[in-house]
């Protein structure tokens, strides 16, 4: 890695505080690095309330899924390369190149006269967020102490929360008083600042050396599984839906198997190894994530149907999980020694509870055990995120820093894609494809989360060996 400040060293036991964590100059990147993650989880949020405005002014409502699935792709491909990408360019330079990325996607978006160019600028826009994520992850790695990893990590939580709760409001405020592209223009605007910022705010640090080269093949693989994934959530036909998702998780599969006999190397040594720290690692996040998903997507819509909930409200009860992610992560921030591998043990398990009561209590259970089940999911990252990803970091040899980290963004969100087409072949399953009635809701209400227990399961079992043996070799 050429572009690098290696973390300090803990010596004579050093403060670990908030002041400490902003002293030494960490201030203005800290800044830059909530930034960034404001950029990308407002995005995706406040698109998702706008959609109907854009259907409406330029047609092709067929192709609202293709809204997100086009920026997710773009999204996990650019979070798998950003860390061959900051070896080869510097941190500074790509940094700041993900910013203007990002604002170009956003005018595109802005401009469109008709769908397929909105597409296009979605697809741009998931790429500079999605670099703009990777290269977070690695100014993290690379520019903060260990000891200061996981306050960090709890006030990226605190920011995805703030966009949890503001990004759809403010999203519905604009279609309200005035025009859709508002909110591109507003983005644009503050993915160009955050391009002007990089630069400076990321100054003292050595330039790109060119690095080993970029995975193309690996990249290209990656593609076309995360692809076939995305598409899968997008297809009406369940049969065709499960063998898009089984075919995007072999091909996943794949990419791995390819990366470990490449020359250059997408993913750290060994990431498919679940016997390592960093493959165990991984494995957890991605089934983890891909357990979660269904409760954020089909949520509101069931609680809409089944209890007559505003969209609104059904918005801010779905909230629930992102309010006690963003509470539990920063109530255990400042914990060392042997409490995070037990966070993270607990965490897991507080995944599976959630999943079977929201399974029991969804559709007609009392609603305060509802509201319990997606706070549990909340607070089953919000102990575990912060500890999961550190572990993972420190594990990673100076050699696959850049990659390791960066990595850590691209899986959580190749998760995230499986599980939302798992949970949307369950829920057409269950007859939701058909429309939305009391009994494709009510069925939907249990098989969307039943569906995903064997994964929080395996995922859980990862992060038991995460943690049951925190000193096997991670290479």
């Amino acid at each position: 890695m050429s572009e690098v400040v290696k973390s300090e060293k803990p010596e004579g036991g050093p403060r670990n505080d908030w002041a400490d964590l902003l002293a030494e100059g960490r201030l203005p990147r800290f800044a830059l690095i909530c930034l960034g993650v404001w950029l990308n989880a407002a995005d995706s949020l406040v698109t998702s309330t706008i959609m109907p405005s854009v259907g409406a002014d330029l047609g092709g409502y067929a192709y609202f899924a293709w809204a997100t699935a086009g920026y997710l792709v773009g999204a996990i491909l650019a979070g798998a390369s950003a860390g061959r990408f900051s070896e080869i360019f510097g941190l500074r330079g790509a940094t700041a190149a993900a910013g203007v990325i990002m604002a170009g996607g956003c005018v595109l978006s802005a401009l469109a006269p008709d769908v397929g160019l909105f597409l296009t600028g979605r697809l741009i826009q998931g790429l500079g967020s999605g670099w703009i994520s990777g290269f977070a992850m690695v100014a993290i790695a690379f520019l903060f102490p260990e000891r200061h990893l996981a306050r960090v990590f709890a006030a990226v939580t605190f920011v995805w929360g703030i966009a949890t709760v503001l990004g759809p409001l403010f999203g519905g405020l604009v279609v309200e008083t005035g025009d859709w592209r508002d909110v591109f223009w507003l983005f644009a605007l503050q993915s160009g600042v955050f391009a002007v910022a990089a630069p400076f705010l990321l100054g003292g640090t050595q330039g790109g050396g060119g690095g080993p080269g970029v995975p193309w093949t690996q990249l290209g693989v990656l593609g076309v599984g995360v692809a076939a994934i995305a598409v899968a959530d997008t297809v009406g036909a369940p049969a065709l839906s499960i063998g898009l998702v089984m075919a995007g998780l072999a091909v996943l599969a794949l990419v791995i198997f390819i990366d470990g006999r490449a020359r250059v190397r997408l993913l750290p040594h060994r990431a498919g190894d679940l016997t390592t720290i960093i493959g165990s690692g991984y494995f957890s996040m991605f089934a983890l994530t891909a357990a979660s998903m269904g409760f954020a997507i089909y949520g509101p819509p069931i609680l809409q149907q089944l209890r007559g909930f505003s969209p609104l409200w059904a918005g801010y009860a779905i909230g629930a999980e992102s309010l006690a992610w963003t509470v539990c992560a920063m109530a255990v921030a400042g914990v060392t020694g042997a409490w995070d591998a037990r966070w993270i043990r607990f965490g897991a398990l507080c995944l599976i509870a959630s999943l079977g009561i929201l399974t029991w209590s969804m559709a007609d259970g009392p609603l305060v055990w509802m509201l319990t089940g997606g706070a549990l999911m909340g607070a089953a990252f919000g102990f575990s995120w912060a500890f999961m990803t550190r572990r993972v970091m420190t594990a990673l040899s100076d050699e696959d820093r850049a990659i390791g980290s960066s990595a850590i963004t691209a899986v959580r969100q190749t998760g995230a894609a499986a599980g939302a087409a798992i949970s949307g072949v369950a829920a057409n399953l269950a007859g939701f494809s058909d429309g939305l009635t009391d009994a494709s809701a009510k069925a939907a209400s249990v098989w969307v989360f039943a569906s995903v227990i064997p994964l929080a399961l395996v995922g859980t079992w990862a992060a038991f060996r995460l943690t049951g043996s925190a000193r096997r070799a991670a290479t």
